[in-house]
């Protein structure tokens, strides 16, 4: 059943990323209020929340991506939005177009109609430049922020007052996760301000990226979180969670989280990635085995475990790790974390050469 099927069509951009060659970013057509997610009640709370999800997406709407490089000439694509209101751009690029050294936010601008009214937004891409060679890829279920706002369907039930009442400054942050993020890619630095298209603005020094099985409803919600704690920016790739056995319900959500790391993966060859996640969703068995058939990708694997024992997958994911000599921590508190990462080199802003052979040697260290 649709909702607010009169209201205004607006269109919510999310994170792209581009290297030299292909630009990718995702957009959404809908009729719904942009959320503003500020302690004003747990009336307003529970009605902001409700309106991320009473949302009427709109099918087969023309919408236009332009992009430019800085001081030249723009260019717009033309996509049309599919029955679930997303338009999906994937543009190869001049193989000339500058690419700067260090990690930097490119302004885009969607443009769309409501009726004969022009309308346009803008949209952001990472460009991850070529400073360095160290990226990373973050879960966020009971990795950065504490579940219930995140996962599968039941979970958001078993969690529903959390979800609709408590705003992301109300949300309780993973002990010791800013930390630990910030020494290892920097603060958010992109500003919250209007901007043209081609304008650049600097990025995290290390690329983040994050994927999570939360819907695309939660966006604004998760950005806002991210903004607030302080942690670095990146694309966040979400899933879409129509009612079919595809996308509904917990089955899906490692296919798409490896879907989206390979597909970063493959854009980023020349990058090593420190994959991050925790054991609460079966992120060691997903991340060791993209982890151990990329070799030549993954420099490191850190895992916050939240459950008890280890399962027999997790097991064997371990051991998996451990034969392919890719580095691997488990561990409940980031202070650890930390020092894994001081004894990897993944601290230092020069990509260091010596890994430790053993999570024993790097715990032993740190204490």
């Amino acid at each position: 059943m649709p909702f607010l099927p009169t209201s205004s069509v607006r269109i919510q951009p999310y994170f792209g990323y581009r290297n030299r060659e292909r630009l990718h970013i995702i957009a959404r057509a809908l009729r719904s209020r942009v959320g503003e997610f500020e302690r004003r009640g747990r009336w307003r709370a529970a009605k902001t929340m409700l309106s991320q999800f009473a949302s009427h997406e709109v099918a087969e709407l023309p919408v236009e991506l332009e992009i430019a490089r800085p001081g030249r000439e723009s260019h717009r694509h033309q996509g049309l939005t599919d029955k679930e209101g997303f338009v999906h751009f994937d543009i190869r690029l001049d193989p000339e177009r500058d690419y700067a050294d260090d990690p930097q936010w490119e302004t885009v601008v969607f443009h769309w109609k409501n009726g004969a009214k022009a309308q346009s937004i803008d949209g952001h891409v990472l460009a991850p430049g070529t400073a360095t060679g160290l990226a990373v890829i973050s879960d966020i279920d009971d990795t950065i922020i504490e579940t219930g706002i995140t996962g599968n369907f039941r979970a958001v039930l078993r969690n529903w007052r959390r979800l609709l009442v408590e705003m992301p400054e109300e949300r309780i942050l993973v002990p010791g996760a800013d930390v630990f993020y910030n020494a290892l890619g920097g603060g958010e630095v992109l500003a919250k301000r209007e901007t043209h298209v081609g304008e650049r603005q600097p990025a995290t020094h290390r690329p983040f990226f994050y994927v999570s099985s939360s819907p695309w409803n939660l966006f604004s919600y998760l950005v806002t979180y991210i903004r607030e704690r302080g942690l670095p920016l990146g694309p966040i790739m979400l899933r879409d969670w129509g009612f079919n056995r595809a996308t509904f319900g917990s089955s899906s959500h490692g296919a798409h989280k490896r879907a989206a790391i390979e597909d970063i993966l493959a854009t980023y060859p020349e990058f090593k990635f420190a994959l991050i996640g925790d054991d609460s969703q079966g992120d060691l068995t997903a991340f060791g085995k993209i982890a151990v058939d990329n070799p030549e990708s993954v420099r490191a694997v850190f895992i916050r475990k939240v459950g008890d024992a280890m399962s027999p997958k997790e097991l064997a994911a371990k051991q998996a790790l451990e034969a392919a000599g890719i580095p691997l921590w488990l561990g409940d508190d980031y202070a650890t974390g930390h020092g894994f990462l001081a004894a990897t080199g993944l601290l230092a802003d020069e990509e260091a050469t010596a890994i430790v052979e053993t999570v024993e040697k790097t715990e032993a260290k740190s204490s």
